[in-house]
């Protein structure tokens, strides 16, 4: 069976939330909101305007 390339690291809310989705092949960790049918995702960028690298603290 094939590895999941997804993997949800953070989530908050049920119908209403959003999580934080690490794509385990590239390290690019995605925000992904939604709101019932409806969302966006976007991928998640620090200070320096790179996308942040998956983190292991999500408290901060």
């Amino acid at each position: 069976m094939k590895e999941k390339r997804f993997e949800v690291v953070y989530s908050e809310g049920q119908l209403n939330g959003i999580r934080i989705l690490l794509d385990k092949e590239t390290g690019v960790e995605y925000l992904e909101t939604y709101n019932g049918y409806s969302g966006g995702l976007t991928v998640l960028l620090g200070r320096d305007g790179k996308p942040l690298l998956g983190r292991t603290n999500y408290d901060d």
